[in-house]
């Protein structure tokens, strides 16, 4: 087949290395882009229906240009296809699936056709461009990055990080601080993800990772590992608190994180717009990390909850507001860097508050007992708080109370099971009265109090109860009742029968 020369083309070659210099793209995308541009020409002169192709010689930028046809056994499409018998005219080695190519002139290209062309070309440059970008910046993620604010749209900062932008987000912004296009920005990488207008590069500078790393940047021993930062909260631009825990023991975290003078510590403040900073020693143990975390405020006693991840601060009258802060500020982010719920009570309220369990316990065994004030202060003083406790306790815990003697320990052991007797037959009334049914009450687990809570609920049978999941459960019957093994145990029993066929037939 007659081949149609091309001339050498050396200015394609230094334009597309120009290109690929300029936007630090790989000098084949830049071609390949040329190539698309050129065989969309081709096309637009002789045909879209036509399978034509464009090269880009690599040494020399000689373009050629050339029309595929694909051989096939039957032929689908007459301008992108031919018959073998046919082809073996034209190529007497041809074989199935091999293209035979037909080389066309060069194209002069007119107005509209190198329009085209540029658009194709710099639509493929800005695509291959933003690619860079992506595989550049995916695994910077987590890092902080510096450049200058290009523009501002809309609250939104767009910033120029050298060989990509990056986009810091009104809501990422400390409050009331603003930019001007030309300005420095240091900021945290969060995200780089694909989306359709391209890779985004989402920075931030509300992270408290961001905190973190500003830390590692001013503080040598956070970078080298001695010193660890455990946790961190923030309430951007306003106050923060920053846990921190030395793995030598010779080296403070604190001091060394505040360093000379302040020095260390006013870096960063004044990086995130004047942001107060507390600095805090991280304990494993939680009740004293949670009194290192409300610092400033003193605190006297701690009654920690590990099942609801909860704790109750009691703290001195006259520190009760120190304590919550402005707006709770203090405590909600001493709960954010702890992971606990924290509730702060002043003495005054704990001790009314203790008065009043005192009170209702002792009335609880005044009336269930039938016993004075005496004998049931005793028994709460002693950490009873329950007539179950009472009922089924070993006698000598009850004979080891001070003025209890063998005698009175088994009158009220036998009065508390007296009393419970009677009050789970009040139960078992009201159970029947509800119409819960009696395969219910033959469930392990579910106490006579239980069943009627669950009768109020409208849950009378088997099935009503198999019906239920475990938090469903445990909402009903209370949380202090029952645990989420023991309420899916229950509901297991009750599903029982479902199975019964089942197993029958196996």
């Amino acid at each position: 087949m007659e081949r149609i020369a091309a001339l050498p083309r050396p200015e394609l070659l230094q334009v597309a290395d120009a290109v690929a210099r300029d936007k630090g793209i790989d000098r084949d995308e830049v071609l390949e882009a040329m190539e698309q541009a050129i065989q969309k020409a081709g096309r637009s002169k002789y045909g879209h229906e036509h399978d034509i192709r464009a090269h880009i010689d690599r040494k020399t930028g000689e373009i050629q240009l050339a029309r595929f046809i694909e051989v096939v056994e039957e032929v689908e499409n007459e301008l992108t296809q031919l018959p073998l018998a046919r082809a073996l005219k034209k190529k007497p080695d041809a074989q199935l699936g091999e293209f035979l190519v037909d080389p066309l002139p060069p194209i002069d290209f007119g107005r509209i056709a190198a329009q085209t062309a540029k658009q194709v070309i710099v639509q493929k440059v800005r695509d291959a461009e933003r690619q860079r970008q992506f595989n550049e910046y995916k695994d910077r993620v987590g890092e902080i990055s510096n450049g200058l604010v290009k523009r501002v749209e809309f609250g939104n900062v767009i910033i120029d990080l050298g060989r990509a932008e990056g986009l810091l987000r009104r809501d990422e912004l400390i409050p009331r601080e603003t930019f001007r296009t030309g300005d420095r920005v240091r900021a945290y990488i969060y995200d780089v993800r694909q989306e359709p207008r391209g890779p985004q590069i989402f920075l931030s500078r509300t992270h408290p990772t961001f905190m973190s790393k500003l830390f590692a940047q001013e503080v040598p021993e956070i970078y080298d590992g001695i010193i660890e930062i455990k946790a961190v909260a923030r309430d951007p631009g306003s106050r923060a608190k920053i846990a921190v825990i030395s793995h030598d023991s010779s080296i403070d975290p604190v001091g060394a994180c505040v360093g000379m003078r302040g020095s260390r510590v006013q870096a960063v403040v004044a990086e995130l717009q004047g942001e107060k900073i507390d600095i805090i020693p991280w304990s494993s143990e939680y009740a004293t990390f949670v009194v290192n975390a409300l610092a400033p405020a003193e605190v006297t006693k701690v009654v920690l909850d590990d099942e609801n991840h909860a704790m109750e601060v009691v703290v001195p009258d006259d520190q009760l507001s120190l304590a919550i802060g402005r707006r709770g500020q203090n405590v909600r982010l001493a709960s954010q860097l702890t992971g606990w719920s924290i509730d702060i009570m002043t003495e005054a309220e704990e001790s009314e508050r203790r008065n009043e369990e005192f009170r209702s316990r002792s009335k609880m065994f005044i009336d269930a007992l039938d016993v004075d004030d005496v004998i049931a202060h005793l028994l709460v003083t002693e950490g009873f708080s329950t007539v179950e406790e009472v009922a089924f306790v070993p006698l000598e815990d009850l004979t080891g109370i001070e003025g209890f003697d063998d005698d009175v320990a088994a009158e009220l052991q036998q009065r508390a099971r007296n009393f419970l007797a009677e009050q789970d037959e009040r139960y078992d009334a009201m159970r029947k009265d509800l119409g819960v049914v009696d395969e219910m009450a033959a469930i392990e687990g579910l106490a006579p109090v239980m069943l009627v809570k669950l009768g109020h609920k409208g849950i009378k049978t088997l099935d009503d109860l198999g019906d239920l999941a475990s938090d469903e459960l445990i909402d009903v019957v209370g949380k202090d009742e029952m645990t989420e093994d023991q309420a899916n145990a229950v509901i297991m029993a009750a599903r029982a029968h479902w199975f019964e066929g089942e197993a029958g037939q196996a």
